[in-house]
């Protein structure tokens, strides 16, 4: 993915790009399987681009005039994307040729295990040589999932097992759309032999499709998900169910709108695709150079600038991109080697800006794609879900923002230069045409208009006003950006870059819709459930028992260790998986948890969605801090300790919101509403203070620590905690205050 054709942004008066353009998109590559496109060549370029050009048209089209029915849109999307896959995503391998060999193995007997299922269970119907083509598929599928260099595809160029696959990949999801009314009005409810047979190809590509776009994790656990509903009769305890052969499960994983193409791909192929491709081209016509610039103006003249304008612009860019990786890596490209040439350490800019692209999947109007998938399941419009997300997204904000401010002073860093920083005039005058598309949008989108009808005309007028620089050059408008013109050739590349960005999130959710199923036939969001309850129940009884003076009742302690092992399960499910299918896996297995407690149910979710998110910057697997510390050339693992500390605002603000739902505007209260303001902020104030060290002045250990502690405390926005930490941390920070005044060497804050 070329990043600067993409977004059209270039470095701000005064910055130099010290990374090659390949350098940034092999660290995209490295460390966000999403993007990790091949580069094709020749005919077989040009073919791919015609297929994307034509699924972003499509989706176009659809979004503005009517969309098609469910099944029939659901079926057409996939049947372009997983025929996509095969030829634009590079077979995967493990780094250690030994990992590689074992993971292999386990996919290839899962493959033949799936095909052995399937013919013994259609032999009375399954003649010899299609049974042997069974088997011969997936046999191929276990080769693939090999580590083998002999069998190619693992470059650019696609290998003989790719076409296909990729063949298959397209045919699957195109025999339910060529075959619709025997499938589903004429023979519904008796499918066929072949049915069931397209029903295990469509499982094995699918998690194969999964395993090349996101990696290990998520593929694996679509396989526990089928292990766990065909072999339930032999688990042990609660886990144990009756158990589902491969044919119940092909007609509800494949046949229905409950697996595949359930809920999770039905929002990618209405809303999502729309949003990605609108972000693809709001860049591609220099929104994000906007951003920066704007970012730069509002922040960069305070101390420490440079890093708040990693804050600033990361979370513009952020509201429009689907990807915290690829955020991270566009706009540190700029904003990592500013801050180190202004006195940052490494570690610190690469986790500033890991932190602030991380805080655009929570951030309003768009949130990533994981909000449109919220909306769906809560069944909110998605209106009213953008605005309940403003509290907690500023919270986020200003989190980072003091720390990064804290650092600065003690570090003695001033600001960008004055003759560095843009004048809002001029920053206007070359881009205000490019505010308009989403200016407009979100209008739309706040006047309860479908999200993909508001997708729709911000792309659209996206287009259009990219050409405004050269229609208005002869009525004097000489100054507006004439660089970021969407030309047919920028215009095509972005279509295809929109489509193909919408690979992996697809495979992903097409996956997902495994345990989705699963989960709706077993029950198992039920047993996670319970055994939260039951964990929480035990520990936080005891816990309530051994504090003394009756500081802590049952039920809040009971609450507050249910939402810990939450909290922890959460960061540990989406390790290396996207926020999107992230949230849909927590959704369904682990809000359940939540829902025990009385908390109430859009609460509950955004409590999920927020540690989902926040295991993008969560050691050991922190992929947008690991992509910062590849710029910035610092330590992996201590860089995403360090973007874990800034988010710290991300972690806590869940806590404050399900004590105080008034942040979220359920039950308002204004009482509660400015109690847990006060508290919130504060709670920010004392922890930043805590972990940088320093307020006017450095600050000593035991200050640290007992700021630590009355910051924790703040969560729980309960009056007599607020007015005893608060005092706490107000007296220590106004004794740190005085003696600043006492030491000439101090940098005021």
């Amino acid at each position: 993915m070329n990043t600067e054709r993409l977004t059209g942004a270039k470095p701000p008066t005064g910055q130099v790009n010290e990374m090659h353009q390949a350098d940034l998109d092999n660290l995209i590559k490295e460390y966000d399987n999403e993007s990790n496109f091949r580069d094709l060549r020749g005919g077989l370029k040009h073919f791919v681009t015609l297929v994307c050009v034509t699924l972003s048209l499509f989706h176009i089209y659809t979004a503005g005039f009517g969309l098609l029915n469910e099944v029939t849109h659901r079926t057409v999307h996939m049947t372009f994307i997983m025929g996509l896959l095969f030829l634009v995503f590079p077979r995967k391998a493990a780094k250690k040729q030994s990992t590689g060999i074992v993971l292999g193995l386990m996919y290839g007997a899962f493959y033949l295990l799936i095909a052995h299922q399937l013919v013994s269970a259609l032999s009375q119907d399954l003649p010899p040589m299609m049974a042997a083509g069974v088997y011969f598929f997936a046999g191929m599928m276990a080769l693939s999932a090999l580590p083998l260099s002999a069998l190619g595809g693992r470059g650019n160029k696609p290998g003989w097992l790719d076409w296909p696959l990729a063949i298959l990949g397209t045919g699957f999801s195109l025999y339910l759309v060529y075959f619709f009314d025997e499938i589903f009005i004429i023979n519904v409810g008796f499918p066929q032999t072949l049915d069931y047979l397209m029903g295990g190809v469509a499982i094995l590509l699918v998690i194969e499709g999964a395993r090349r776009t996101m990696g290990e994790s998520l593929s694996i656990i679509g396989v526990l998900a089928l292990l766990y509903a065909m072999f339930g009769p032999y688990l042990p305890g609660v886990l144990a169910h009756r158990g589902y052969d491969i044919i119940r499960l092909v007609e509800h994983l494949y046949l229905g709108t409950e697996g595949i193409y359930g809920i999770a791909i039905g929002v990618v192929a209405t809303y999502v695709f729309h949003f990605v491709l609108f972000g693809v081209l709001a860049q591609a016509s220099g929104l994000g150079q906007l951003f920066i610039e704007l970012a730069t103006l509002l922040a960069g003249r305070y101390s420490g600038g440079p890093a708040k304008v990693s804050v600033v612009s990361s979370g513009f860019f952020g509201m429009i991109s689907g990807s915290p990786v690829a955020n991270t890596v566009t706009t540190g490209a700029f904003t990592i080697p500013m801050m180190q040439r202004y006195g940052f350490s490494g570690r610190f800019a690469a986790a500033t800006e890991a932190a602030a692209s991380c805080g655009g999947q929570i951030t309003p109007p768009i949130m990533g794609a994981s909000a449109f998938v919220m909306a769906e399941m809560l069944g909110i419009p998605y209106n009213e879900l953008i605005l309940v997300a403003v509290i907690p997204a500023a919270f986020h904000y200003l989190a980072t923002l003091c720390m990064v401010h804290f650092e600065a002073r003690r570090l003695g860093l001033e600001g960008v230069p004055a003759e560095d920083i843009p004048r809002f005039r001029d920053v206007m005058a070359r881009h205000w045409h490019q505010t308009i598309p989403l200016i407009v949008m979100v209008t739309l989108l706040l006047m309860q208009f479908t999200p993909f009808l508001a997708a729709f005309w911000g792309i659209i007028l996206t287009v259009v006003c990219s050409y405004l620089p050269l229609l208005l050059k002869p009525l004097g408008f000489d100054k507006l950006d004439h660089e970021s013109v969407l030309t047919p050739s920028r215009l095509v590349f972005s279509l295809e870059e929109g489509a193909k960005q919408s690979i992996a999130i697809t495979a992903a959710c097409a996956c997902v819709g495994f345990l989705l199923g699963v989960t709706t036939l077993t029950g198992l969001g039920f047993k996670f459930s319970g055994a939260i309850v039951g964990l929480a129940t035990d520990f936080g009884t005891w816990l309530s028992m051994i504090v003394p003076f009756d500081l802590l009742t049952p039920d809040s302690t009971v609450l507050f260790v249910a939402l810990l092992l939450v909290a922890v399960a959460c960061i540990l499910m989406g390790a290396g998986i996207p926020t999107t299918p992230t949230y849909i896996i927590l959704a369904s297995i682990v809000a359940p948890a939540l829902d025990e407690f009385g908390i109430a149910l859009l609460a509950s979710h955004f409590f999920i969605f927020y540690y989902g998110v926040l295991a993008d910057v969560t050691p050991p697997v922190a992929l947008a801090a690991y992509a910062g510390a590849g710029i910035s050339g610092s330590d992996p693992m201590r860089t995403g300790t360090t973007a874990f500390r800034l988010s710290m605002g991300k972690a806590l603000v869940p806590f404050m919101f399900v004590f105080a739902p008034s942040l979220l505007f359920l039950n308002f209260n204004w009482s509660e509403f400015i109690l847990a303001m006060i508290s919130g902020i504060l709670c920010i104030f004392a922890l930043s203070t805590a972990y940088i060290g320093y307020f006017r002045t450095t600050l000593h250990k035991p200050e640290k620590i007992m700021l630590s502690i009355a910051g924790l405390a703040l969560v729980g926005s309960q009056l007599w905690l607020v007015a005893i930490a608060g005092s706490v941390v107000v007296a220590i920070l106004l004794r740190n205050h005085l003696q600043s005044k006492e030491r000439p060497g101090a940098h005021p804050a």
